[in-house]
Order: C-alpha cells, then structure tokens, then sequence
C-alpha cells in the first residue's frame, strides 16, 4: 500500500487524504510504527506524541488549505494497513469552499499538494 491514499467524492466538494506513518517519529516519541494487530495501534494513536503530531499537522493544513479555498473538515488519527501490518495515520477531510458539486481540478491539485507538503515537512514515509 501506497503511504499516502486520496479519495475524491463523486457529486461532493470533498476529498479525504490518508498519511500512514512508515517511518519512527522520534520527535513526536514515536518510536515503534508498526503493530501485528489492528488493536495495537490505538496506544500509538492515544499518545501525547501523536496528538502533538497532530497539532503541527493542524497548523499546516490551516495555512495551506486557507491559501486554497479549502476548508478542514476533519482531522483525526486513523489505523491503517500495510499488509499484514497496521500502523497509525493521519485521516483528513478538505472541503472546497463554495463548491456545491464536484471539487474543481484546481481543488484536487492542491489537495495533493497538501498532502505532500504534509508528508515533506514531517517526513512521515
């Protein structure tokens, strides 16, 4: 499985973007990413380190998604599967503003380009 995973929502202004965590965060005292069983994950998820991670992405994802007219819907931890390995994430939700149907191609471009700045700036694969 690809490290980062977006879906846009036929006839919605939204898409989601999945981030799996394939590399220890050391700065964030993630230091073990990979779990057997999908219940293993939960204490990675419920960390102090996990939840600042996710305050910095909060951060980024305000400053990006503002200077694109996307709005964050939802950030949240996320398990996800690697195989037979189940490691933390990061789940987010963009909205385009204004948008009643389908995100626009500039929308979807940018939501990629988030992501990837989100995955460079915390090196998280």
């Amino acid at each position: 499985m690809t490290a980062t995973k977006i879906s846009f929502d036929a006839g919605a202004p939204t898409a989601s973007i999945e981030l799996m965590l394939t590399k220890p965060q050391p700065d964030y005292d993630l230091f073990e990413v990979e779990a057997p069983i999908p219940r293993d994950v939960d204490p990675m998820l419920a960390s102090q380190g996990f939840l600042d991670l996710l305050d910095e992405v909060r951060a980024v994802l305000r400053r990006d998604a503002d200077k694109h007219h996307l709005e964050v819907v939802q950030l949240t931890g996320a398990i996800c599967h690697d195989g037979p390995i189940h490691r933390p994430g990061i789940w987010i939700v963009l909205r385009e503003k204004g948008q009643t149907k389908e995100m626009s191609p500039q929308a979807r471009e940018a939501v990629a380009l988030i992501a990837e700045d989100i995955v460079c700036t915390f090196f998280l694969s």
